[in-house]
């Protein structure tokens, strides 16, 4: 599944898609543990325009994350999209001088001087001076109205070849590529990942390449975690299937040969050597109704 210049999206590669889903705060990831994504390595295999993406680099504390798509078109939009996010998302809250080694008081704390806390920069804080001004936490998301990008265009983003904090943050922490991942690697998955996000797309998969394409994307998910890493599933109802494959005849006729059905996901995500399912909850409108699962790489 190489990328697609097919005008049907045949491997679920629907642009606008998230004109029907709320553009922030996706209330699937309301549904992950509290942390999950927390100083980890993510990668977001089907990230679409990288609305999940941007999400879990910017507001859930992610040390890395890589969206993979098929769609070139998508990824492209991805980068847009990233960049849309940096210009909205507003200064850091607190500010220190690297010569003199004080904060930089915001609001009420620049009125009363004595009220400023002191702190001595160590060795560990090093990487996270530029320029001579400490960023002790990234700005809020969402500072900036949408029309400031509309009306002077999106911010530029400078190449950070600096290591530690500065690197880690949004939106140096984030990236995107053209791939299908179920049959080719990128360089990103020789490091490993902590965090396997798939939303909406093991249908799409089963529909493409039959039983074996869905267990191959399930050992690869395997392959690429490291041990204790965490696999977030949105598996689509059987029942959606119906609709999906009269998009095409090659649909069509492979969805005569499925024997598996994603009640038998967990069986076979099991024998991979992932623990018991653990059933977030279901979210989600209409058809867009559906269970989030996570498995644990044992």
């Amino acid at each position: 599944m190489a990328s697609t210049t097919n005008d049907l999206p045949v491997y679920g590669n629907y642009h606008g898609y998230y004109n029907k889903r709320p553009p922030t705060n996706d209330r699937r990831l309301a549904l992950v543990p509290r942390g999950l994504f927390n100083g980890k390595r993510v990668l977001d295999v089907g990230c679409n325009e990288g609305i999940v993406t941007c999400e879990i680099a910017q507001t859930l504390g992610a040390k890395r994350v890589v969206g993979v798509d098929i769609d070139d078109t998508l990824v492209r939009a991805a980068w847009k999209h990233r960049r849309s996010v940096w210009s909205q998302q507003g200064p850091p809250t607190a500010r220190m001088s690297a010569a003199h080694g004080t904060p930089e008081a915001h609001g009420e704390e620049s009125a009363h001087p004595d009220r400023r806390k002191r702190r001595r920069i160590s060795h560990s804080d090093a990487d996270e001076v530029d320029e001579g001004v400490y960023h002790d936490s990234a700005g809020p998301a969402d500072y900036f109205p949408a029309s400031c990008e509309h009306m002077f265009g999106p911010l530029p983003i400078l190449n950070v070849a600096a290591p530690g904090n500065i690197a880690e943050a949004f939106p140096h922490n984030v990236s995107f590529r053209t791939a299908d991942w179920v049959k080719s690697e990128i360089p990103e998955d020789a490091e490993g990942y902590d965090v396997v996000v798939a939303f909406s797309i093991s249908k799409w998969i089963h529909l493409n390449g039959g039983d074996e394409a869905l267990l191959g994307f399930f050992r690869r998910v395997s392959d690429v975690l490291r041990a204790g890493g965490t696999f977030v599933l949105e598996p689509q109802e059987w029942e959606t299937y119906a609709k999906a494959k009269r998009m095409d005849p090659r649909l069509k006729e492979n969805a005569k040969n499925l024997k598996l059905r994603p009640d038998h996901f967990e069986d076979e995500l099991r024998k991979l050597g992932f623990g018991p399912a653990q059933r977030l909850g279901t979210v989600g409108e209409g058809g867009f109704r559906r269970p989030i699962d996570l498995y644990t790489k044992r």
